[in-house]
């Protein structure tokens, strides 16, 4: 059910819709950013204006459904009905169906250079690949169905620190940190390509596959310069019905734990990843680079392919760094922006930032974390882009090596994952 746009000129009307057709149009109303209630009034009118009654439409099954239409639309569409002898509940159903036919689905919109987005921190364990591949799993998402997504609409304060510094947790009041609305919205369809670039080979283990055997070919020695193949060759699609074939994985190998080493004697070594990646870039909208918790060579090359081209939009690509709400977290941040930083200035190089997620965040934790979370959302450049919560759902993922929105699609994790994906898409 919708509400009215304006009380006075609409009323409510009852009838009823098969679940297939209604679940139709509230996706495609969702997908083409229409009011329910719009585009029922917009096929009833194009019902009413045809010479005869376009083809049935199977109505079995149809379930109650009311919307609003203007005053006196309904009415005439009864008389309509009645005229052409088929009930309210085929018209309304042959209604729906022309406008859907008349307004199909928008196609995903497709980047001019596909983005590249480093996921980062020199830190380990504060849930790198779980933003990577949970991110990358949004981006992939069925754009023919709609998801749950907790949209943020203003970052603010989350804690009340007017007491002393070291107020203890049970006077820190927490608030809410997002003025945040649940919404059932389209997946967004991209081609996303996961590069697991941590020779730990976390994010291949995560999502079920097994890491490159050593003596092969491998991500590692495409960098180097000594190919065995085509690097298309190693990738591997990520299988599920809501991505589609649209998420597709190239796994670790750990012959990455000798990267830098081999980088070292390598030409233009900042541009190896661009070199290794290239080939397979125009077969996606967007890589993902699970970044090691490092700062060396291998960590430049991440930095470099991340780094603005010519031809984009700032903001397009960029590092996405991951922290949690603890004071470890800000030490590692320090010393990555040094690192990025000290890349723009030795090599001109435009960089963005696309933002800061805390993740693991949990409030019970008291003062540490809360006022943690602060001095990160008082970070304006780059400012906090989501806030994803700790909770169990994601470790049962990786313990059964699922993806985590295929094990909790539903989850508050995957929420907000999917609010992230709006954000830096």
């Amino acid at each position: 059910m919708t509400s009215p746009s304006s009380p006075s000129d609409r009323e409510k009307v009852v009838s009823k819709l098969p679940p297939w057709l209604r679940q139709e149009l509230k996706v495609r109303t969702a997908q083409l950013r229409v009011d329910i209630q719009d585009a029922v009034h917009q096929g009833v009118a194009q019902w009413s204006a045809l010479a005869s009654a376009p083809s049935p439409v199977d109505t079995s099954g149809a379930e109650s459904f009311s919307t609003w239409l203007p005053a006196g639309q309904w009415d005439s569409f009864r008389a309509h009905s009645k005229d052409r002898g088929v009930s309210l509940i085929q018209g309304l159903a042959q209604a729906v169906r022309l406008w859907l036919d008349a307004n199909p689905a928008p196609a995903p919109r497709r980047p001019s250079v596909v983005r590249r987005i480093v996921v980062c921190n020199q830190k380990g364990g504060v849930g790198k690949t779980a933003i990577t591949a949970g991110t990358a799993e949004a981006l992939a998402e069925d754009p023919d169905t709609l998801h749950p997504v907790r949209v943020a609409r203003q970052l603010a304060r989350v804690t009340d620190t007017s007491d002393a510094p070291d107020a203890p947790a049970s006077t820190a009041s927490t608030s809410t940190a997002t003025g945040l609305d649940l919404e059932d919205l389209p997946g967004l369809g991209m081609r996303v390509l996961l590069v697991d670039f941590d020779p730990q080979g976390h994010l291949t283990k995560q999502l079920g596959q097994q890491p490159l055997p050593i003596g092969g070919d491998s991500l590692t020695r495409h960098m180097a310069g000594e190919a065995q193949g085509a690097l298309a060759d190693l990738i591997v699609p990520i299988e599920d019905d809501r991505f589609g074939d649209r998420l597709h994985l190239l796994p670790a190998c750990t012959d990455a734990f000798l990267l830098d080493v081999r980088l070292s004697t390598v030409r233009a070594r900042e541009a190896a990843l661009e070199r290794a990646l290239s080939p397979v870039e125009s077969a996606y909208d967007v890589i993902l680079i699970d970044c090691p918790p490092s700062l060396g060579l291998s960590m430049d090359a991440a930095i470099y392919y991340g780094r603005r081209r010519d031809t984009e939009q700032p903001g397009a690509s960029g590092a996405l760094i991951v922290v949690q709400a603890e004071d470890s977290s800000a030490d590692a941040y320090d010393l990555l922006t040094s690192q990025i930083n000290d890349l723009r200035d030795d090599l001109s190089l435009d960089i963005d930032y696309l933002g800061l997620v805390v993740n693991l965040y949990d409030g019970r934790r008291g003062f540490i974390a809360t006022s943690s979370l602060q001095a990160w959302l008082d970070i304006k450049d780059p400012r906090v882009v989501a806030v994803v919560p700790d909770l169990k759902e994601q470790r049962e993922a990786v313990r059964l090596k699922q993806p985590l929105f295929v094990y909790a699609p539903k989850g508050e994790q995957a929420v907000a994952l999917r609010a992230l994906a709006r954000e830096i898409s």
